[in-house]
């Protein structure tokens, strides 16, 4: 029996892109980046309201971060196997690999915090949740998403529990667990881990690494999966948010809340505290139901971004390019917008600055990807990574 040969990397704009790639999460992952910079400069809306358009920017707040950290997840299963992560010993040096980028990406977020932005860095909450993933790895989707669902229900009680501790904390304090409370997010990252071991793409890595009659299979079996998670995801939202409203509207005042904190108003009673604490569907409120229903909405936007642009040839993969770029240098360009912010003489917040940054984002992406490859930090990191010895 004789294998196939490993296809070659195919040409988008002169840029080698790995056949096994899944440029569709890409996509999602420079959506997350540009939800996240309309969230920091965008002048978006304060609240929500599905009846007035002048609101929709308000989606920007709290769903691309909740869409990073589920990002995080998948990127954690494609680079550690996919649908079938390895036993050992490679797994170790799996683990310890993560645990190596973990540091770094922790390291480039405190960097990035004493630039003294006022902007909450999200990379030292992240760099943890990778530490603590290190020992599931090799669990079953099914056993992920129960842990997932467990820090779901912990959510809202581990940050009322941890709120009095950050009591007269500044600016570089809170963002270490309060605005990014960490059982909340790792419920993000454990849902993302479930989704990269369901299969987004091929089985097999990528078709052209099977035999020409299986190429075909491998992916209807990839869309059935990316039709599933967005039919699933999309109904877990709207069930959590449709509860959410039922329950817990969220009151008039609620601008005044801090994220990452469970909040009520001081003329609630009792039985309308707790419910705004458990089901409340105010963005950064902790409660199940915002972990669920953004979660929901993370992975229904990375399932339809697979599903548009995985697998369907050269021609989608042009026209996406633009957004690949962006997400494949995750770190580079939210690490750049920060310093961009650092040096600019005033703190920009409005559509057109939001509209700049956007624009040179995926300027540089494109540039930098056609002529070196590889972000900068991505760089750096996989170096890093990379000092790990393989075993024996």
């Amino acid at each position: 029996m004789t294998s196939a040969r490993p296809a070659p990397p195919t040409a988008s704009r002169g840029v080698l892109v790995p056949p096994d790639r899944l440029q569709g999460v890409d996509v999602a992952r420079a959506l997350a980046l540009l939800g996240m910079m309309a969230a920091h400069i965008g002048g978006i809306a304060d609240e929500l309201d599905w009846t007035d358009p002048a609101t929709w920017s308000a989606v920007a707040h709290g769903r691309p971060s909740t869409l990073f950290a589920v990002l995080a997840g998948v990127s954690i299963g494609l680079t550690s196997g996919r649908a079938n992560p390895p036993g050992p010993p490679v797994i170790g040096r799996v683990r310890a690999r993560l645990a190596v980028r973990a540091v770094a990406v922790v390291g480039i977020g405190l960097a990035l915090m004493a630039l003294d932005t006022p902007v909450y860095v999200i990379l030292p909450t992240y760099g943890a949740l990778f530490l603590l993933v290190v020992p599931v790895l090799r669990l079953r989707p099914a056993t992920l998403l129960v842990l997932a669902g467990v820090c779901a229900l912990a959510s809202p009680f581990a940050a009322v529990a941890v709120a009095p501790a950050y009591a007269g904390a500044g600016m570089w304090e809170v963002q270490l667990g309060l605005v990014y409370p960490v059982v909340t997010f790792l419920a993000y990252v454990l849902v993302g881990l479930a989704v990269a071991r369901l299969g987004l793409g091929p089985r097999r890595g990528s078709p052209d690494d099977a035999p020409a009659a299986d190429g075909p299979r491998l992916w209807r079996e990839a869309r059935r999966t990316q039709v599933a998670l967005l039919v699933s995801g999309t109904a877990v939202a709207t069930i959590a948010y449709g509860i959410g409203n039922l329950l817990a509207p969220v009151p008039v005042d609620a601008v005044l809340a801090f994220p990452g904190v469970p909040w009520a108003p001081a003329y609630s009673s009792p039985s309308e505290a707790l419910a705004q604490v458990l089901f409340s569907p105010r963005d950064h409120s902790s409660s199940v139901v915002d972990v669920c229903g953004t979660a929901g909405v993370a992975v229904a936007v990375i399932a339809l971004c697979t599903l548009l642009v995985d697998g369907r040839g050269r021609t989608v993969a042009r026209i996406a390019y633009p957004l690949t770029a962006v997400g494949s240098m995750p770190l580079t360009v939210y690490a750049g917008h920060l310093v961009v912010i650092a040096f600019l003489p005033e703190y920009p917040e409005s559509g057109t600055a939001w509209a700049w940054f956007a624009v040179g984002s995926v300027l540089f992406a494109m540039s930098w990807r056609a002529f070196l490859g590889r972000g900068p930090l991505e760089r750096v990191v996989a170096r890093l990574a990379g000092l790990v010895p393989s075993p024996r």
